[in-house]
């Protein structure tokens, strides 16, 4: 058998997983997995739900003929049928986990590895679980080794490889294999392969980003699916590449044009990065949040009311200005990476729901015309921070009150800035009720992970409610 490269940057990975974990890290795990589920029910009206609902194997169900294919009757060959059981398909269950997590862009978010692990991590665990009964602590406990193998990679591959790379997606599929090797109890070797064999799958182009199309929650469909298949299979001695990272026509080699950090994958850590990961407070993209927060500072200091503007600037980091420059969305998509309506629709509204992305909202001539009313500034100072920190200036021009100013380094939600558990708990609870989850549904759902973070419940098995999918169907 393959002996173990315990000098490669995957094994020296695999070794920073055996950390103490305490009751604060499965704590904090346990509010990320609610996170999700809020994440999911809120996305599970959209239309993209609906396409993944339709979706049917390509392949329908193996029938029995008494010998597997290619084989003659009576050989001693076992057929397809025999190795693979009733048909089932996994993918379709992880499609509808985590395709709709980030519809509503409220999924958690690492800064500086600009990616969104719970769509991916979440999923991964809530598909085991399914089939087989765990330990709350054994759940959260692998969690948090999905989590850190994700940002860790996410980090390594520096800003430049997320011009074309979903790093969601690419340094996901990296996570899933970690999640699932430790839910499942992989050894280090079984987990090396695991890891090997869902970089050399790792996926994900930005081209989607570009098009008014559903491909964006393909990719932690896919990232997901390919860390679990891949653990799934060095379980049973499937072997794969022990330098898949920094080989020489390794991921990093191949998906990283400049700037990538291989130290930033295995470099120390006081503490697991979970705890660096923020949530997201509104529905829009992360870029838009800082602006959003400047807004409603404003908004508070002008008397906590619709604030008429009469021009506005913002200033913020260059990929902020790249990524969300729309002075005219037309669509719900379009809205949420538009920095120019998320300032109107925080002006007009205060805290934003998902329901200010509404298209009859977007649409809306009033608010058509106040975000052309807002210019954009890529600020050298706000992009050299970057992506470390998140920041923005807003100035508008108020009849009321003139020029009125205000900057955020950092948004709502980050470890700076952290939300308080009750409001996360709150976020999830609206965000279900958007969904069109039952008031009785939304209570067993608190309830359930309110216990998550009992350090005296962690032997007891992880809550079936947890875990059902499509919340918003409930």
């Amino acid at each position: 058998m393959p002996t173990r490269d315990a000098t490669s940057l995957t094994a020296r990975l695999i070794d920073l997983l055996d950390r103490p974990i305490r009751p604060i890290d499965r704590r904090r795990a346990a509010m990320h997995w609610l996170d999700w589920v809020g994440c999911v029910a809120a996305g599970a009206r959209s239309p993209v739900v609906t396409a993944i609902a339709q979706y049917a194997s390509p392949l329908p169900p193996i029938e029995s003929s008494g010998a597997g294919v290619g084989e003659r009757p009576g050989s001693r060959g076992v057929s397809h049928q025999a190795l693979l059981g009733p048909a089932t398909d996994g993918f379709h269950e992880l499609l509808l986990d985590a395709g709709p997590a980030n519809i509503e862009e409220m999924d958690d978010m690492h800064r500086e590895a600009i990616l969104h692990p719970g769509p991916v991590i979440v999923p991964t665990l809530a598909a085991l679980i399914r089939r087989k009964p765990y330990s709350i602590a054994e759940v959260l406990d692998a969690l948090l080794c999905g989590y850190e193998v994700m940002i860790r990679i996410g980090r390594g591959v520096g800003p430049e490889h997320y011009r074309y790379w979903h790093t969601t997606a690419t340094a996901g599929a990296f996570g899933a294999a970690a999640a699932a090797a430790r839910l499942l109890g992989l050894d280090r070797q079984q987990t090396l392969w695991a890891l090997g064999n869902a970089g050399t799958q790792a996926a994900g182009l930005w081209q989607v980003r570009l098009e008014p199309v559903m491909s964006k929650q393909l990719h932690t469909a896919h990232a997901a699916w390919a860390g679990l298949q891949s653990a799934a299979l060095a379980r049973g001695g499937f072997t794969g590449p022990s330098r898949i990272l920094e080989g020489e026509l390794g991921f990093l080699a191949a998906l990283c044009r400049s700037g990538a950090d291989p130290q930033r994958i295995v470099c120390d850590e006081p503490d697991w990065l979970v705890h660096q990961t923020s949530f997201k407070p509104w529905p829009a993209c992360r870029h838009t949040h800082a602006v959003i927060d400047a807004v409603l500072a404003l908004r508070a200091r002008e008397g906590d009311s619709e604030l008429a503007f009469e021009a506005c600037r913002v200033a913020t980091f260059a990929d902020a200005v790249a990524i969300c420059d729309c002075p005219a969305p037309r669509t719900r998509t379009e809205a949420k990476f538009s920095l120019q309506y998320c300032v109107a629709a925080a002006a007009r509204f205060g805290e934003l729901s998902p329901e200010h992305f509404d298209e009859a909202v977007v649409s809306d001539p009033a608010m058509q015309a106040a975000a052309a009313r807002v210019s954009l500034h890529a600020d050298a100072e706000l992009s050299a921070d970057y992506p470390r920190h998140y920041g923005a200036s807003v100035t508008l021009r108020t009849a009321a009150s003139g020029t009125i100013t205000h900057a955020e380094r950092d948004s709502l939600g980050d470890p700076e800035r952290p939300m308080s558990d009750r409001a996360i708990r709150t976020k999830a609870h609206r965000s279900m009720l958007y969904g069109g989850v039952s008031p009785e549904r939304i209570a067993e759902v608190l309830e359930a992970a309110s216990v998550l973070g009992d350090v005296g419940a962690s032997d007891a098995v992880f809550p079936e409610v947890l875990v059902a999918p499509l919340m918003g169907a409930g």
